[in-house]
């Protein structure tokens, strides 16, 4: 064997014995979490090689007195790998860490107005993901995501959706796409669907999509993605055109497993 592939294959040994998830352990927390519970044992099994990769790259840190558990740790990075199931580990490489934060956090940040003057802005999150830092979580809003199952809300996809995003530098709704997918196509479907949200709040109308996805691109398909992995069936009747994009995009097809869970098929055969 190569030399480094023999070193990857002993930091993947290392990382197993540190992270030790004997298969009734791992199929019990698969079915604890809503948007893992319709993959197929296949699937299952590629997210979990998937997850003892991530946690050998990437340092898991509590802060503000919250300790993480190896139980919180593989319930967050099992999330994490979703997104990239079947694409590359490659697509989370240029940062080291996931911070996560007993509850919402502030941030400031520095906002210029238009004759250069300098003000701070306060915002309460749930989540952050900084272009080649870290990605910030907060635990409750993890925990409300697995009890509550609200449609279309999970911070942990929504955060590393925007890792995607900045792949292409700043986030702005555009990740890599693949050589079979066209930019037009993609471009013309999430515009299409963005104003469509803007004009439904604009004019006051209930609408199904969460309204922060209006607040930017980069937003909206963070939000998106959220939907595509929780709440697929809702996004295609909204939104039939991006979730084609996002299909071909994550190379991942969540209606068809809800389909077939519906239709009684069970996912581990």
């Amino acid at each position: 064997m190569h030399l480094a592939g023999w070193f990857t294959q002993w930091r993947l040994r290392r990382t197993r014995a540190k992270y030790p998830l004997p298969l009734d352990e791992w199929h019990q927390l698969v079915r604890s979490i809503p948007c893992l519970r319709n993959l197929s044992a296949v699937e299952t099994a590629h997210l979990r090689e998937r997850l003892v990769r991530l946690l050998d790259r990437k340092t898991l840190n509590g802060v503000q007195g919250l300790r993480l558990t190896r139980h919180m740790q593989v319930q967050i990075a099992a999330q994490a790998c979703l997104p990239i199931l079947n694409l590359d580990l490659s697509y989370y490489d240029g940062w080291h860490e996931v911070i996560v934060y007993p509850d919402s956090f502030l941030v400031r940040h520095p906002v210029h107005d238009d004759i250069g003057l300098v003000s701070q802005s306060e915002r309460i999150l749930s989540g952050e993901a900084w272009e080649q830092g870290p990605v910030i979580l907060a635990w409750s809003d993890i925990q409300r995501d697995l009890e509550q199952h609200e449609p279309g809300s999970n911070v942990i996809i929504h955060e590393f959706a925007h890792k995607l995003d900045m792949l292409n530098g700043r986030a702005n709704g555009m990740p890599p796409l693949h050589r079979d997918m066209r930019p037009q196509a993609w471009t013309s479907a999430l515009s299409t669907a963005y104003q469509a949200l803007q004009d439904q709040l604009e004019q006051h109308q209930r609408a199904r999509i969460n309204p922060y996805g209006a607040t930017s691109p980069a937003e909206f398909f963070a939000v998106l993605s959220e939907y595509f992995f929780t709440a697929p069936k809702l996004l295609v009747d909204e939104c039939p055109d991006v979730y084609q994009q996002l299909k071909q995009f994550y190379r991942q097809d969540p209606l068809h497993r809800l389909h077939r869970e519906e239709a009684g098929h069970d996912p581990r055969q």
